[in-house]
Order: C-alpha cells, then structure tokens, then sequence
C-alpha cells in the first residue's frame, strides 16, 4: 500500500460538471461516504450507491470517502474514484462502463481532418457536449493542457470519455504525453476505440516505431482489430529535419501536424502573424507529409477573437498545401471548414481539369490538355482530390458531371 489518503478532482465551486473526491482507508468502521452534492437531492442515492459499486469492485471494505459533487456524470465520478483507489491501492482491474454503440465506429486514413478541437483531458465540463460543434475531430488532450501532477487522474478520465460520451462522428484522437512517458497512456486509450493518436514533440523515427510496437503488444493481449491512426507532432528543428523518416516510420501514420509554439521557441524566434520565421519549417513538414502521400496540418491559431486574421492565416496555409489545423475555440470551426474546404474558382477548374482527363480517355490519348495547357498526371490526381472533397461536403452534387455536359 502506497499511503492511507490520496484525492482527485477540482475542489473548486465554480467548476461545473466534475467532483473532487478523496479515500482514506480504515481498518474497519465499514465504507462510509461524505457526500455534498447540489444534485444531492434527486440523485444522492444513486451517486452511493455508484461509489459503493467501485469500492466494493475494487475489494475495499473499509474506507472514509469525501465527495464533493457540482453535477458530475456517472463516467467523471467513477474515474476520479479509481484514480484514488489505484493511487492507494493500486492493482489491475478497471471499472468499466459499457461502451455506448455509438462510439465504436472507426475512421479512414485519408479523411477529410480540417478542424479538430482541443479540449483538456482532465476537463470533463469542456467535453462531454463536445460533439455538437462538429468538429471534424475532438483532441482530448493529456499533454501540455494538464498539469503534471494531473496527468495520473487525466488518464482515467479520458478512458472513461472514450467509452461514455458521444462525440457525434468526430474523429476520436486523444494527444499523449512526450515519449517515452506516453506509453503509459496507451494503455488507457487504445484499448477503448480511439481513432487515432497524436504523439507530441517527435523528433525521430524511433519515438513513432516504440509507439507502434506497444500498440501491437495491446492489440495481442485484447485481441482487437480495429485500425487505430498516428499523427506525430513537429515541434523543434531536429522534427523538421527528420520529418520524412518520421512521416514514414510506421504504415498508421496518416498525417504529420507542426506545434509552432514549441518550433519558435526551439529557433529562438518570436512567433508573428506573418509566420516568416516559420515558413521553412511549414513547408519542410509539407513536402515530407506529401512525399509520404500522408497529410499535412497546421498549427492552431492562438487568437480566438480575430476571426478575420484566422481567415487570412488559412489562406497562406492551404497556399503551402496544409489540408486542415487544429482550433482551440468552436468558435474557429466554421472559419477553418469554410475557408479549408474548396472554393468555387478552385472548383470550376478541377471540374475542367477531370473532363478534360475524362475526353482524353475515351480517346486513348497519352496526353491530357485543357486548351492550349497540358496537364500533368498530378494535377488530374489533385483535381479528382478536390472533386471528391467537395462531394463529401455537399458542395457538389455525386452527378456534376451530368449537369455539366447538360450545360
């Protein structure tokens, strides 16, 4: 037994959603529970009789338990239990709830990733309705955006999440700590349908390879089969220079991502809006990404009330060929799909582009021109890329083609 005492939890009235709880062991005087809850009155009983279903699973007979509830969800007062109970006693059951069917569904390596949205992992109140910005993909962090000595209860929370809350088909993606300490995380994600993994301040291939090797060790002891993608982050020179490895160090890397926070700080630059100091960097992690045929994704904007420049910095990164960056406010959502998605002058050539292609075809020609123009096999390839993003956003209709030679 490591200590007699250990809590979890913010203590703090102002933080809805979540509870702080704290067990203390005893030798005897059975289970009793302290509890102060604002929802106490219609859901007292049922939160002891919750507590009392961990700490008997967890075979403890005797202990004083704190909790102090503002409206907490069964999964976050069960994980803030077991991050206690494993502190104080720590063993290898889990208490698990059933995983909702509507969390079981998996992604593809080349979907569309414009948006995904930052949420703290240790932030139950930040994510539970997090679904309904309709992000294209839902980051719970363990990383920079919890504390350190947050990161043990954090795990348990984001399992929990991953298994209880409805994130409406955003992407799953959960952020890990630094390698080598993100291997632990592992163990509390991957078994759980996450979709896929960002690994942090990856700076060679071997960071990607020990990652993809505990993950096949999981998937053996669980016996799961379901694909689970990577997305290493660049965030330091000796990342940029070694991006391509990384891109291509294990056949789950679907994207490389650039933190430009950590890269500036690593030059020793100040980050500007102008982003020259990073102009290197971002089209070095481009052109691996795109050498890999993996995607490329940029950086978050940090300023969640200028819209305008927001816009304006994803015009110069679709310019580098970045096909989406992560957002630390819904607010940025609608900003990132609108201005990342294609737009119609974009559109109208692809269109041209792929019934030229298409004419050429039929013809059995060798070359593809568009007026006076030929037209290189990568650029039919981009143009039927840019088609078939727009199709899935309902931009253009499945039978364009037909409109278009009715027209």
């Amino acid at each position: 037994m490591n200590q007699l005492r250990a809590s979890s939890g913010n203590k703090s009235d102002h933080v809805k959603s979540d509870c702080y709880v704290e067990i203390e062991l005893k030798s005897s005087g059975g289970i009793q529970i302290e509890l102060k809850s604002k929802v106490g009155t219609l859901y007292g009983d049922s939160i002891r009789t919750l507590i009392k279903s961990v700490l008997q699973f967890f075979n403890m007979e005797h202990a004083h338990v704190v909790i102090e509830d503002r409206g907490a969800l069964e999964f976050v007062i069960a994980a803030r239990l077991e991050a206690v109970i494993q502190l104080i006693k720590p063993n290898k059951k889990e208490f698990l709830f059933d995983q909702i069917a509507d969390n079981k569904y998996h992604t593809e390596r080349d979907q569309i990733r414009f948006s995904r949205l930052y949420l703290p992992g240790n932030s139950p109140k930040l994510f539970i309705n997090s679904g309904i910005y309709q992000s294209h993909a839902i980051i719970l962090d363990l990383e920079d955006s919890v504390a350190p000595d947050k990161k043990h209860e954090a795990r348990f929370m984001v399992r929990n999440a991953l298994r209880s809350v409805n994130f409406y088909g955003s992407e799953r993606m959960v952020r890990i700590n630094q390698i080598p300490n993100g291997l632990e995380d592992l163990n509390f994600i991957v078994p759980h349908h996450v979709n896929l993994i960002l690994i942090p301040k990856v700076e060679n291939a071997q960071q990607i390879i020990d990652v993809d090797n505990r993950i096949k060790e999981i998937r053996k002891e669980k016996g799961m089969d379901y694909p689970i993608w990577y997305m290493p982050i660049i965030e330091s020179a000796l990342g940029v220079i070694n991006a391509f490895p990384i891109a291509k160090a294990s056949a789950n890397v679907v994207a490389l991502a650039i933190g430009l926070e950590d890269y500036t700080a690593d030059i020793g630059a100040k980050r500007s809006q102008e982003a020259l100091e990073s102009f290197y960097a971002r089209s070095a992690l481009v052109n691996a990404a795109k050498a890999a045929g993996i995607q490329a994704i940029d950086s978050v904007f940090s300023d969640v009330d200028d819209l305008e420049a927001l816009k304006q910095t994803i015009w110069v990164s679709k310019g580098l060929g970045f096909e989406g960056m992560g957002c630390i406010h819904p607010r940025q959502i609608p900003v990132i799909h609108e201005n990342y998605a294609p737009d119609p002058v974009e559109l109208t050539k692809a269109k041209r582009i792929v019934l030229a292609f298409d004419e050429a075809q039929e013809k059995g020609l060798g070359v593809v021109s568009l007026g006076s123009k030929m037209i290189d096999p990568p650029v039919v390839k981009r143009a039927l890329k840019l088609i078939e993003t727009a199709i899935s956003l309902n931009k253009l209709g499945k039978n364009w083609k037909e409109s278009e030679m009715d027209n």
